[in-house]
């Protein structure tokens, strides 16, 4: 059974134009490597107020997501955003996992 996730992302102020552009213009391998290790249905929202990134995803049940940060295209995109948003150390974004408190399906 799928499971639908949500995070918190915190995206630079003044950056909400070009992180739509980037991913306006996502590269095909990123969204091969999301599909392929079990991603699927993400979205990502905009609080233009707080600068926020909300995001919701579905992953399979035999999802691998936890193989992301050691590929290359990964590394290459979380590189790529890292001067728009706020990252960790390894320049993959800071992310807070966000508890579900209704769903209405």
């Amino acid at each position: 059974m799928s499971e639908r996730i949500a995070f918190r992302m915190v995206l630079n102020a003044g950056g909400a134009a070009e992180y739509k552009r980037r991913h306006d213009d996502i590269c095909p391998e990123l969204v091969e490597l999301l599909r392929d290790v079990g991603v699927s249905d993400y979205t990502i929202w905009l609080d233009p107020e707080t600068d926020h990134l909300y995001a919701t995803l579905v992953r399979s049940d035999r999802h691998d997501m936890a193989r992301l940060p050691d590929t290359d295209i990964m590394k290459r995109w979380w590189a790529m955003m890292g001067d728009i948003m706020e990252t960790n150390v390894d320049t993959s974004p800071v992310q807070v996992d966000l508890q579900l408190m209704f769903s209405l399906p």
